[in-house]
């Protein structure tokens, strides 16, 4: 425990759910494989929205590929947030000092602030849009964005171990 970390997070670590994370033989470690496989998950539900933003699989309509693969990513970023909680929980006076998870914590804020403007820009511009035809304007340099935080924030989530 880190007593210079905020109380709020010193208290978390300390509470009965806190010492029965770490006491448990299959939360911590069940928790660390859930982020894993939802981070995998989530991975390849972006990169499939994100290459067809970039013009690849354009013979397919970007809408019908926008509704499957918004779905499963938004599933899966929902058990890299529980799984995640679970993990953070257990060590948070440590990790939220972490500046590695500071950074994280940054690009997961800065990638929700491009899927809204992708919401907001591209969206409504692609929904209806036919196979092969020239996507909008925005869509690339958001999804050039898009891959490079996602990319970023899992490369912090495996470095913030060793920092």
């Amino acid at each position: 425990m880190n007593d210079s970390a905020p109380a709020i997070f010193v208290a978390l670590e300390a509470s009965g759910l806190g010492a029965a994370i770490r006491q448990s033989t299959w939360a911590y470690m069940v928790a660390n494989v859930v982020h894993i496989l939802a981070l995998m998950a989530f991975a390849g539900a972006i990169v499939v929205m994100d290459l067809r933003m970039m013009g690849v699989f354009a013979a397919t309509s970007p809408g019908f590929i926008l509704r499957w693969a918004r779905w499963a990513a938004v599933a899966a970023f929902a058990g890299l947030v529980l799984s995640g909680l679970v993990l953070f929980t257990a060590e948070a006076s440590h990790v939220v000092l972490n500046r590695i998870f500071q950074i994280k914590i940054g690009l997961i804020a800065l990638g929700l602030a491009n899927i809204l403007a992708f919401e907001v820009w591209v969206t409504p511009n692609v929904q209806n849009l036919p196979p092969a035809t020239p996507l909008p304007a925005p869509a690339l340099p958001i999804a050039i964005i898009s891959l490079s935080i996602w990319f970023c924030v899992a490369a912090c989530g495996r470095l913030i171990a060793y920092f």
